[in-house]
């Protein structure tokens, strides 16, 4: 089962602004190879920290506004929030070390 919730423009403030953990969002598309390549590492780490960061899955083909609030001209595009506030981005697929490192010092 899925560790990861499907972020949209209806549930971003409910899931991520007040969201009292972390959270990880991957902007991505279907279409997208590196998105892909990652995709697992994503899931991987959510299931990893259940409980202590949230992972969101951010489609940029149907969330456009939230991809043009965020800035996203290229993807895989991974940004951290924490207490409603960006605190960590990156662009590109990275290793899991990587990405674990966006947000392991904030939970």
């Amino acid at each position: 089962m899925s560790e990861h919730i499907i972020v949209t423009g209806a549930n971003f403030e409910t899931e991520v602004l007040n969201s009292p953990v972390p959270v990880l969002l991957d902007f991505w598309a279907s279409w997208c190879g590196p998105c892909r390549m990652i995709g697992p590492l994503v899931e991987q780490l959510a299931a990893d920290y259940s409980g202590r960061l949230k992972v969101g899955k951010i489609n940029v083909d149907e969330e456009a506004d939230l991809a043009s609030r965020h800035s996203v001209v290229s993807i895989p595009t991974l940004v951290v929030y924490k207490d409603g506030v960006i605190v960590n981005q990156a662009v590109g697929a990275l290793p899991k070390q990587s990405i674990e490192a966006l947000f392991k010092d904030l939970i």
